[in-house]
């Protein structure tokens, strides 16, 4: 089963989210900054476990686009999911083929965005 990457610096955000899609009938792999999850893309047992990526836009050190750039730097397909509460972030992922969900975002909207990426991309 291809696990969802989430990637959230607010504990209490991540475990919140983290518990739905676990609910929802996913795996999920937990991080808290943009380089632990890319620490986590570039091990070879683990990189092709996941199936998509879901990131909050604001994170500490890099911001979500910023992470993107570097995922799609390692040639990267993996769908991702923007989730945000900043109506003015979208134009910063531009041409990085990203979908977005806007805080705040209800537990089946989350679910459903995660497998639809899932179905889309599998």
């Amino acid at each position: 089963m291809l696990q969802v990457l989430l990637i959230d610096d607010d504990p209490a955000q991540l475990n919140v989210r983290e518990a739905v899609l676990r609910d929802g009938g996913f795996e999920v792999c937990s991080a808290t900054t943009a380089e632990e999850a890319l620490a986590y893309l570039q091990e070879p047992s683990s990189a092709a476990t996941f199936g998509v990526i879901v990131t909050d836009h604001i994170l500490p050190g890099d911001s979500g686009s910023e992470f993107v750039r570097q995922l799609r730097a390692l040639d990267s397909r993996i769908p991702v999911i923007v989730i945000t509460g900043l109506a003015e972030a979208e134009p910063e992922y531009a041409g990085l083929g990203v979908s977005f969900l806007v805080k705040p975002c209800p537990p089946e909207q989350l679910i459903a965005a995660v497998q639809e990426k899932l179905d889309t991309h599998s």
